[in-house]
């Protein structure tokens, strides 16, 4: 699977788990940003540095995904294979 496919996949398995995952020009802010996890409002944001080298997107979103309970929800046998190279439980039942 390309990686902008990968990419795309996981965004998807994001926003059935309810959140939503948006690119944003880090530069921009003149302070230091890391991409990451956040409620505003109420909803839940991923916030990715739009600017990091696809590679490297898919691995903070796997990290980030990987902590999350998707056991009931379909996923492409290649991209379950990617979460899993990342599997870590530090999200999950915190959502």
């Amino acid at each position: 699977m390309k990686s902008d496919q990968l990419y795309q996949e996981m965004k998807l398995i994001a926003e059935k788990l309810d959140v939503t995952v948006t690119e944003q020009n880090f530069r921009k802010t003149g302070i230091s940003i890391k991409s990451g996890y956040c409620i505003v409002k109420g909803k839940n944001y991923f916030y990715i540095d739009k600017d990091l080298p696809i590679n490297k997107k898919n691995e903070i979103i796997a990290e980030f995904l990987s902590g999350l309970e998707y056991d009931n929800i379909y996923i492409i046998p290649a991209v379950r294979d990617f979460l899993s190279l990342y599997d870590k439980p530090s999200f999950k039942n915190n959502m």
